[in-house]
């Protein structure tokens, strides 16, 4: 299980992955695609990463936070496919939120956190397609929402 063994020399931990909290559900497999809903930012200890880019929070900050949102959809993707990563066979798409001011630019270098977490686990078939959008609200204040589209095997 390569995937499993770059987790381990990442020194990734993934969070428990959580259960939705309103009228959908965490992942949906269509055929060979598995769909990752949104992945709020929250730190190790599980609590809420909060904040706006451009205001309160750096971007170095906000890396960070995405790169969280990062190991929470691998969570919930271990999680679907009973805890065997192998079943993954690309990341196809990320697409980034970010909590951030009118004069914010850098949502990319933010977003960033997430594709290169998903890179250092899945390797080249952790090359995707992305989108980095700046929005002036996330749920419950957080600073970076990423959802996910992966191909399976």
């Amino acid at each position: 299980m390569k995937f499993e063994e770059n987790l381990k020399k990442n020194k990734f931990n993934l969070p428990k992955a959580a259960d939705p909290v309103g009228s959908y559900v965490a992942t949906k497999e269509v055929g060979k695609i598995l769909y990752i809903s949104g992945q709020i930012s929250m730190d190790a200890s599980g609590n809420l990463i909060k904040g706006k880019l451009g205001k309160n929070l750096t971007t170095e900050e906000g890396y960070e936070a995405a790169a969280r949102c990062a190991l929470s959809i691998i969570s919930q993707a271990k999680k679907h496919l009973s805890n065997d990563l192998s079943k993954i066979k690309n990341c196809i798409k990320l697409t980034g939120f970010v909590n951030s001011t009118d004069d914010f630019t850098d949502q990319p270098k933010v977003i960033n956190g997430a594709s290169d977490t998903i890179a250092k686990v899945f390797d080249d078939n952790g090359m995707h397609a992305r989108a980095a959008v700046s929005t002036n609200s996330l749920p419950l204040g957080v600073a970076v929402e990423v959802d996910a589209i992966f191909e399976l095997n």
